[in-house]
């Protein structure tokens, strides 16, 4: 485990891989952590690629730097997180990969800082959020699969978080990934990560600002007025989306190629829930490989 320092984090992450390869930035999502690309670190380091695995703002050892700072967990402080990182690392150009969070982080930098990427894999689609239009509702078994985001809009859901944790993520993995048989000690490796102080806060956060319920952090107005636009992405790009993703159904990504505006692919894959990478680590592997091999 590594630390580097940005304006707003100490942020706690692994490296592996030959010093001189084309560096590959893995994001993980939530409720998961780094533990859910082991499996693809070794492909893609094997390949002669670079890895770098952070965990997110409120997640596993990552710490912010002040106690004024707002534990926001919204898109913008995300992605912003996400370029301070490459600066600190002094990385100019990179593969950005990732799901769910971290896959809206990725495509964050990728649509706003486009000649800092190489490539990217974005699980799931074209991952930046229309808060404007967050008020118009999704088909009614989209919205019943959302659940978990109206109960953190409650205090009662804050409580539920801060008290079971572990026992809520464990639940939503099997819900959204309901082929993956994982076992207790693969949970556990990644449920540690929940214990980070910040977890509840920076969670709760990213769920009510994305439906327009609480405001942003100040520091970020500038970056979310671009990414309420929802500018399109110019950076080569490969799709994963699992077909049996129970949270993000694979219907949900069909036309997001109309987002992207440099070579694409979207790639379906077959028995796989929310976490592909754990899920299929030589898939996701693959599709970071095939980019970084890009020219």
């Amino acid at each position: 485990m590594a630390r580097v320092q940005t304006p707003v984090l100490d942020i706690a992450y692994e490296q592996s891989g030959p010093e001189g390869g084309l560096p590959a930035i893995l994001l993980h999502g939530f409720p998961y952590d780094i533990r859910g690309y082991d499996e693809a670190v070794a492909l893609i380091n094997a390949a002669g690629f670079r890895t770098i695995v952070p965990y997110l703002r409120g997640y596993g050892s990552t710490q912010f730097l002040s106690s004024a700072t707002t534990r926001s967990g919204q898109q913008a402080a995300l992605g912003q997180d996400l370029l301070e990182l490459m600066d600190a690392l002094r990385i100019k150009k990179a593969v950005l990969a990732g799901y769910d969070w971290g896959g809206r982080a990725a495509c964050v930098v990728s649509a706003l800082w486009p000649e800092r990427v190489h490539g990217l894999v974005s699980c799931t689609g074209y991952n930046i959020q229309n808060i404007p239009n967050s008020g118009n509702p999704a088909d009614p078994e989209q919205e019943a699969r959302m659940w978990y985001v109206y109960y953190f809009h409650t205090e009662r859901g804050r409580n539920g978080l801060t008290q079971n944790r572990a026992a809520l993520a464990k639940l939503l993995w099997k819900m959204w990934s309901p082929n993956w048989t994982f076992d207790d000690a693969t949970f556990a490796r990644s449920a540690a990560a929940f214990d980070n102080e910040d977890f509840v806060e920076v969670v709760i956060h990213s769920y009510r600002h994305r439906t327009g319920s609480v405001p942003g952090d100040p520091n970020y107005i500038f970056l979310e007025t671009q990414l309420a636009a929802q500018p399109a992405i110019d950076v080569p790009t490969i799709v994963l989306h699992g077909a049996d993703d129970n949270v993000t159904p694979v219907g949900g990504s069909a036309d997001h190629g109309r987002h992207f505006t440099a070579s694409y692919t979207r790639r379906l894959l077959p028995g796989i829930g929310h976490n592909a990478p754990q899920e299929d680590p030589r898939a996701f592997a693959e599709a970071v490989i095939a980019l970084c091999g890009k020219r």
